[in-house]
C-alpha cells in the first residue's frame, strides 16, 4: 500500500506528464511523417495523372484511343503469362531447394570443415571454407582470416556471401582465407543457445589451428549473428580477433519515439509467451516463417506487392534478379523452443544482454566487459529493423562512460551510414561496399589503436564510380556524441513492466497449458501444421505439379520468343503503373497506422506509474561504476610513468601528438601500425606486450598528462633513442601542412623536448 501511495503522489504526476509526453511525442513525429508522406503521394499521383491526361490527348480518335487499350491488354496478357511462369520457376525453385537439403546460398564454392553435430555438445551449425573465385589473389602469407557468422532469423545462411559484391568478396579480394558459419535447416534435438555458441567457439578454435602464423581471426556478425558474436566474443575471451557487428541488434529497448516499433510487439502480444506456444504447437520445434512473417510486415507495400509487380512490369528483362534474391528469402530453417526462449527473455523482450544480466546456460553469465578484443559496430540511420539505437546503445549500457571503456583497455569503433537498408548492410551494395572494404583495411591498423570510444568517419573526397576515392578518419566520441547519435533513452523504463509481465505470463503458461499441449501435438501433427503454413503454401502455389501450370511453361517459351512489348508512353500502361504505386502507397499507410496505433497502445499500457512500478525491479538504467573501483588500474599505470624505456617513450610521444579529441586519418593510422609492428625497439614485440605497452601509455596521458611528460626523460635517455624517436614520428605524420592548431603546439614541445633533452651517452 505504501508503495502504491508513492506513485499516487507528486511521483505520480511526473509519471503522469511523463506518459503524455511520450504519446504527444509519439502523436506528433507520426503525424508530421504521415503529412510529409502523404503530400509525397499527392505529388507522385498529381505527375502521373498529368501524364496520363496527355496520353489520353494525344490519342485524338477513338480508334487512336481502341488500338492503344488493345495493345495494352495483348502486352498485359503476354506479361502475365511470363510472370507466372517466372513464379513457377520460384516455387519449383523453392522445392528443390528443400529437397537438396537447404545449403547456404552462397554464390561462392566451398567444402565443410567441421560439422557441428559431430560435437560433444552437438548443433545443427557447420563451418565452411570459403574456394577463392578463379582470378582471386592468392591468399597471402599470414594473412587474418575471416570468419562470417550469418543471422538464424528464420531465413537460411549466405546473405553475406550470395553476391560477389559482399563481405565474402571484400574480404577474397584482399587476400584473406574467408570461412562461413552455416546451418542446417532443422536444429539437432534440445539443440540450445549455448550448444550453438560452443559450436562456433570450436570452429574459431580450428580456423587458428589452421592459421597459427596469423593473428586471431576477425569475426563478422550479421543482424542476429551479431549478438551471437558478441556472446562468442564474450565467453570466450582469449579466442577470437576482432568483431565486427552489422546491423546486430543488441539493445532491443532502444529506438527513438515515433520510429521503429518492433520493439513495442513483445510487450502487446504476451512477451515470451507466444513464442512458447508456436513451440509447443510446433512439437517443440519454432518455425522461422513467423520471424519472416513478421520481417516482411515491416515494409509490406515492397514485400507483399511490389517485388511481384516490379517483376510483372519489367518480365522482358527476365527473372534472373527476381530468383536471385528469392534464392535466400524463399526457404525457412528452425530453432527449438529452448533456442526461442533464451533469445526472446535475453534479447527481444528482457533485453539482458545489454544490461549484462543475461547467462549463457545456468553458471555461464555473459558479460560483455569481458570482451577483449577489438569492436566494430555498423549501423544505418536507414535501417528500421536495427536502428542506430539498437546497435549502439549497449555501449553505455555497459560502460559508465568512454573514459571506463579507457580504462578497461577496450577499443570500440562505430559507424552510421545515412540510408543504407538492413539488408544492403550485409549484402555489401554499391552504398555500403565501401564501409566493409575500410573494415578490412581498419583491421590492419589495430595494433595502432589506443583504448577508447571512436566514430570511422568517410568522406568522399574525389573521382566517380570505381575510381572515386575515400578519406577516412577516425575521431574520439563522449558517451553525449554517441547519444546525440542514436537518441534519448527516457521512454525504455516502460520496457521493464512489460519483461515483468511476460516472466509472470510463462510462468502461468509453462504450469497450466505446456503440459497437456506438449502432449497432445505429436511430431507428424506438428509437420502437417508448417507445412500449412501461409508463407510456406505460398511459395508452393505456382510449382510446375499444379494444375495448368504445364501449360504456363510451355506458353511462356512460345511467348518469349514473340514477345510484342507496348510502347513505354501508352496511357493504359501509366494507369497501370499509378494503380501500382497507389496500392503499394496504401499498404504503406496501412502499416503506418498499425504503427501509430501499436506504439501509442504500449505507452498507454506501460508508460503509466502503476506499470513503471510494477516494471521497476527490471529496469535497465545503467549505474555507473564507482571511481574507486577504476582508480586502481591508473594508479598503478600512472606509478609505473617512469618505466618501460624508449618503447614506452615513443608511444607516449605519439599519444601526446594525437590530443584528447583530436581526428586521426586512416593513412596516418596506417602508418602508425607500420611503425610499432616492424621498427625498432617494437619490432618482434608480442601483440599482446604491445597492446599492453600502448594501454599504459594512455592511462598515463590521459590522467596525469603533466606526470607524462615529467617522467619522458627517464624513457627517452639516449641519443639514438632521441633519433629514433624523431624517425618515427615523421614517418607517422607523413607531412605536417594538414596539422591542427593543437597539434602543432604539441609537435613544437616534442621537437623541443627530443633536441633540448639532457644528453645522454648512447648506449
Amino acid at each position: 500500500m505504501q508503495r502504491m501511495a508513492d506513485y499516487t503522489g507528486r511521483d505520480a504526476r511526473d509519471d503522469f506528464a511523463l506518459q503524455q509526453a511520450f504519446l504527444a511525442q509519439a502523436a506528433g513525429v507520426r503525424g508530421k511523417d504521415g503529412l510529409t508522406a502523404g503530400r509525397a503521394t499527392a505529388a507522385q499521383v498529381g505527375a502521373q495523372a498529368a501524364r496520363i491526361g496527355a496520353g489520353l490527348r494525344d490519342l485524338r480518335t477513338p480508334v487512336a484511343l481502341a488500338a492503344a487499350w488493345q495493345g495494352y491488354l495483348q502486352d498485359a496478357g503476354q506479361r502475365t503469362v511470363l510472370t507466372l511462369d517466372a513464379l513457377r520457376q520460384w516455387s519449383d525453385m523453392q522445392i528443390a531447394h528443400e529437397a537438396a537439403g537447404a545449403p547456404p546460398v552462397l554464390i561462392y564454392d566451398y567444402e565443410t570443415i567441421l560439422e557441428g553435430a559431430t560435437l560433444d555438445r552437438p548443433s545443427n551449425y557447420a563451418l565452411l571454407k570459403i574456394t577463392p573465385p578463379e582470378g582471386s589473389p592468392p591468399e597471402g602469407e599470414g594473412k587474418r582470416p575471416y570468419v562470417i557468422i550469418d543471422p538464424r532469423a528464420g531465413h537460411g545462411p549466405g546473405i553475406g556471401g550470395f553476391k560477389l559484391e559482399s563481405q565474402v568478396g571484400v574480404a577474397l579480394a584482399d587476400g584473406h582465407p574467408v570461412y562461413f558459419v552455416a546451418f542446417h535447416q532443422m536444429p539437432e534435438p534440445g539443440q540450445t543457445v549455448a550448444d550453438v555458441t560452443r559450436s562456433e567457439a570450436a570452429f574459431v578454435a580450428e580456423v587458428r589451428r589452421r592459421h597459427p602464423e596469423s593473428p586471431a581471426p576477425a569475426i563478422v556478425g550479421n543482424c542476429q549473428g551479431g549478438w551471437a558474436t558478441a556472446v562468442l566474443a564474450a565467453t570466450h575471451p582469449a579466442l577470437t580477433g576482432p568483431i565486427i557487428l552489422n546491423g546486430a541488434p543488441m539493445s532491443y529497448w532502444a529506438g527513438r519515439i515515433g520510429e521503429y516499433p518492433m520493439r513495442y510487439a513483445g510487450g502487446l502480444l504476451g512477451g515470451v509467451t507466444p513464442a512458447l506456444l508456436a513451440s509447443d504447437l510446433g512439437g517443440g520445434v519454432f518455425d522461422g516463417a513467423n520471424l519472416v512473417v513478421n520481417f516482411e510486415a515491416q515494409n509490406p507495400g515492397r514485400n507483399w506487392l511490389r517485388k511481384y509487380y516490379d517483376l510483372f512490369r519489367d518480365i522482358d528483362g527476365g527473372p534472373a534478379r527476381f530468383l536471385e534474391f528469392e534464392r535466400w528469402w524463399t526457404c525457412f530453417y528452425m530453432m527449438t523452443g529452448e533456442e526461442i526462449r533464451w533469445i526472446v527473455e535475453n534479447l527481444f523482450v528482457g533485453n539482458r544482454l545489454a544490461k549484462n544480466e543475461a547467462q549463457l546456460e545456468p553458471g555461464v553469465p555473459i558479460d560483455l566487459k569481458a570482451i577483449r578484443a577489438p569492436i566494430i559496430c555498423f549501423a544505418s540511420q536507414g535501417d528500421n529493423i536495427t536502428p542506430p539505437a539498437q546497435a549502439l546503445d549497449w555501449i553505455m549500457d555497459t560502460y559508465a562512460d568512454e573514459r571506463e571503456i579507457e580504462i578497461a583497455g577496450q577499443r570500440i569503433i562505430y559507424v552510421v551510414h545515412e540510408t543504407i537498408g538492413h539488408l544492403g548492410i550485409f549484402v555489401s551494395s554499391s552504398v555500403a561496399r565501401r564501409e566493409h572494404e575500410e573494415f578490412v583495411s581498419t583491421l590492419k591498423t589495430l595494433e595502432a589503436f589506443p583504448p577508447g570510444l571512436y566514430e570511422m568517419v568517410i568522406e568522399d573526397v574525389q573521382g566517380r564510380g570505381e575510381d572515386k576515392r575515400f578519406e577516412v578518419s577516425f575521431a574520439r566520441r563522449s558517451f553525449e556524441e554517441l547519444s546525440a547519435v542514436t537518441g534519448g533513452r527516457a521512454d525504455e523504463a516502460a520496457f521493464a513492466g512489460a519483461a515483468r509481465a511476460s516472466e509472470a505470463l510463462a510462468e502461468v503458461y509453462d504450469t497450466a497449458v505446456a503440459p497437456m499441449l506438449k502432449r497432445a501435438v505429436d511430431p507428424e501433427l506438428a509437420g502437417r501444421m508448417r507445412a500449412a503454413h501461409p508463407a510456406r503454401s505460398m511459395r508452393r502455389a505456382f510449382a510446375s505439379d499444379r494444375p495448368g501450370m504445364g501449360w504456363i511453361e510451355r506458353t511462356a517459351e512460345t511467348l518469349a520468343r514473340a514477345r510484342t512489348p507496348v510502347a513505354a508512353d501508352n496511357p493504359f500502361l501509366l494507369v497501370e503503373r499509378l494503380w501500382a504505386d497507389m496500392a503499394e502507397a496504401g499498404w504503406n499507410a496501412a502499416r503506418d497506422w498499425k504503427e501509430a496505433a501499436t506504439e501509442i497502445a504500449f505507452l498507454a499500457t506501460w508508460a503509466n506509474p502503476w506499470a513503471m512500478a510494477y516494471g521497476k525491479p527490471f529496469d535497465h538504467t545503467r549505474r555507473p561504476t564507482p571511481r574507486q573501483e577504476l582508480a586502481p588500474t591508473v594508479e598503478a599505470a600512472i606509478a609505473c610513468a617512469s618505466e618501460g624505456g624508449a618503447a614506452a617513450g615513443i608511444v607516449r610521444l605519439l599519444l601526446l601528438l594525437a590530443g584528447p579529441r583530436g581526428r586521426v586519418r586512416l593513412d596516418r593510422l596506417e602508418r602508425s601500425s607500420a611503425a610499432l609492428t616492424t621498427r625498432a625497439p617494437f619490432r618482434g614485440m608480442e601483440a599482446a606486450a604491445r597492446a599492453k605497452l600502448i594501454h599504459r601509455q594512455l592511462l598515463i596521458v590521459r590522467f596525469d598528462t603533466e606526470r607524462a611528460i615529467e617522467t619522458l626523460p627517464d624513457l627517452i635517455r639516449t641519443e639514438r633513442d632521441r633519433n629514433t624517436a624523431r624517425d618515427i614520428i615523421a614517418f607517422v605524420l607523413g607531412g605536417e601542412d594538414d596539422l591542427t592548431g593543437e597539434s602543432r603546439a604539441a609537435l613544437q614541445r616534442i621537437h623541443h623536448f627530443l633536441n633540448d633533452a639532457p644528453q645522454t651517452a648512447a648506449e
